[in-house]
């Protein structure tokens, strides 16, 4: 069994891959290098098999997505540690044996993040992770460095190492056996918080999540799906109310999902007035798929029930929405003191 294996998964990366696996090939020498393909229909794997031969390519049958593409190419993959890494992140020297050296000390940690930053504007956090992630009250995500669509500079202000509620998926140090014992990706999230929902439940194993920020990685962000991509709201919306009941303890889901459905109302509402209009309808379609799907989440928690947990220190005790819309509180450490 190999040490490491870094893991990119593919789809369609044609116009990607030059920009960022070279960096990916330079900056890890000590561990083997995947790409998980989903069955891409461009000349990406022409790219990788002529420049890089060195990577090993697992070829699915079919566009599995986020989620089921990782779960699939995974099982094919005998590593201690998994660093699954997004296609459009550029990495730096020693991006891996600082963290991995980390993780050996610290056998109870199951997942860990680098810090994250634009590769776009380097001096600012990228929106997806930060540098680490936590859930609010009302289960809504956000990051130290990014707080809903508000993203600081980075000038040192979250270089401490700390346990935090989740690990991004565009750059996350995972153990083999951890990942394996949760169940992996829940593929029914298909793309999208599927690595929070994966925390989540590492944590309720009694396993920590940390953000390791010596370590700085590159994201582009939005490579597959933009930001105000209609998809990427209706992903967002519909997968966080199935995580949350999933992983809600007894006692807390009902009255939380509840508040959720209405608050979620209050921003397709939002998204009708201000932008963009089709986030009204991609709100309304989450909330169809939802109601649909219930009954097969409620089963997948009574799976799960006897474990879940609300009460994490990395949860905070407040609502991100009032803090930002009517606090004007925009940067998270002055939501979190």
């Amino acid at each position: 069994m190999n040490k490491v294996a870094v893991v990119l998964l593919n789809w369609n990366g044609e116009k990607i891959l030059p920009t960022f696996l070279p960096s990916v090939v330079e900056n890890t020498p000590n561990a083997r290098i995947y790409i998980i393909d989903n069955a891409s229909t461009d000349k990406s794997l022409e790219y990788v098999t002529q420049n890089f031969p060195q990577v090993q390519i697992i070829h699915l049958d079919k566009n599995y997505g986020f989620a089921g593409g990782y779960n699939r190419g995974l099982k094919d993959i005998q590593a201690e540690y998994f660093v699954l890494l997004n296609t459009d992140v550029k990495v730096t020297p020693g991006w891996v044996d600082e963290i991995i050296k980390f993780m050996d000390q610290h056998s109870d940690i199951a997942a860990v993040q680098p810090k994250i930053l634009s590769y776009t504007e380097p001096d600012k956090f990228e929106y997806a992770g930060a540098s680490g992630g936590f859930l609010d009250k009302w289960g809504y995500p956000l990051a130290r460095g990014r707080v809903l669509n508000v993203v600081e500079q980075d000038k040192g202000q979250y270089d401490d190492i700390v346990p935090v509620f989740w690990a991004s998926g565009a750059a996350m140090f995972v153990r083999s056996r951890d990942f394996f014992e949760a169940g992996g990706f829940d593929e029914d999230f298909f793309a999208h918080m599927e690595e929070i929902d994966l925390c989540w439940r590492l944590k309720n194993m009694g396993k920590q999540i940390y953000v390791y920020p010596k370590v700085k990685v590159y994201h582009l962000g939005g490579g597959t799906l933009s930001y105000n991509n209609p998809r990427k709201i209706y992903y967002n919306f519909r997968n966080s109310l199935l995580m949350l009941v999933k992983n809600l303890p007894r006692g807390q889901m009902f009255c939380l999902v509840l508040w959720r459905l209405m608050l979620d109302a209050v921003a397709a509402i939002n998204f009708l007035i201000s932008g963009p209009r089709q986030g009204f309808r991609e709100v309304v379609r989450a909330h169809l798929h939802f109601h649909k799907n219930l009954k097969t989440f409620l089963a997948k928690r009574r799976i799960l029930e006897k474990n879940n947990k609300f009460d994490y220190p990395e949860i905070l005790h407040t609502s991100i929405i009032w803090q930002f819309y009517i606090r004007k509180k925009r940067r998270f450490s002055e939501i979190v003191k």
